[in-house]
């Protein structure tokens, strides 16, 4: 994926916005809340301002109108520039089409687990397999009521992640399933670790290959 001038989700929903027709950053707030983007994006309301700040920075964005209404404030419009469209387009296509190198913190927690005592980890995995499962019955209800309401477009990304949360869920439960069954190859050895203290003999000598092939 391109390296590009800005990062943040909420600049290229801004950018999105904006493509509409032009906005004051308050009705680029009140445009996201209706349309529940803060499910989806990391929306930090009070920063809108300093987000279209850098986007005029960058010649993304520019001032398209001054409005007053009687006593009231001016309002600043901002619309997109030819560049900003075109960064647009280019960001949001990236976007869809380029997986990332991200860094969820399940997947770290996985990744550290054998320092937890397996009882305490199956415990814990389960705790998160019934929170997740309430998860998604509850976007699942959300779905299903705004389904009347809104064409399949507008609910992609909420599908998305009910899915996903389905999906997690579901690995979560079959990982617990080998579990319970003996399956899961080292889960004796992890267990004879937290209860002995001692290193299990084969994953010493497996490190220590580990480190002679760096």
């Amino acid at each position: 994926m391109k390296r590009r001038k800005l990062s943040n989700p909420l600049a290229l929903a801004v950018m999105v916005l904006l493509s509409e027709r032009p906005m004051h950053p308050y009705e680029i707030a009140r445009v996201l809340r209706q349309r529940g983007k803060e499910h989806s994006i990391k929306i930090n309301y009070g920063s809108l301002y300093t987000v279209v700040q850098n986007l005029e920075k960058h010649g993304f964005v520019t001032v398209a109108d001054v409005q007053r209404q009687g006593n009231r404030p001016e309002r600043t419009l901002y619309g997109l520039t030819d560049e900003g469209r075109v960064e647009m387009h280019d960001w949001l296509a990236d976007v869809v089409a380029v997986p990332a190198q991200e860094y969820p913190a399940f997947e770290a927690g996985l990744s550290l687990i054998g320092a937890l005592h397996p009882d305490e980890a199956v415990e814990l995995l389960t705790e998160r397999a019934a929170a997740l499962e309430v998860q998604a019955a509850g976007l699942r209800g959300v779905l299903a009521k705004l389904g009347a309401e809104l064409p399949r477009l507008f609910l992609l990304e909420t599908d998305h992640k009910a899915r996903m949360i389905e999906a997690q869920a579901g690995w979560i439960r079959d990982l617990l399933a080998e579990i319970a069954a003996g399956g899961l190859a080292g889960f004796d050895e992890w267990r004879s670790w937290h209860e002995t203290g001692d290193m299990p003999e084969g994953w010493s000598q497996l490190e220590e290959q580990l480190l002679d092939s760096t």
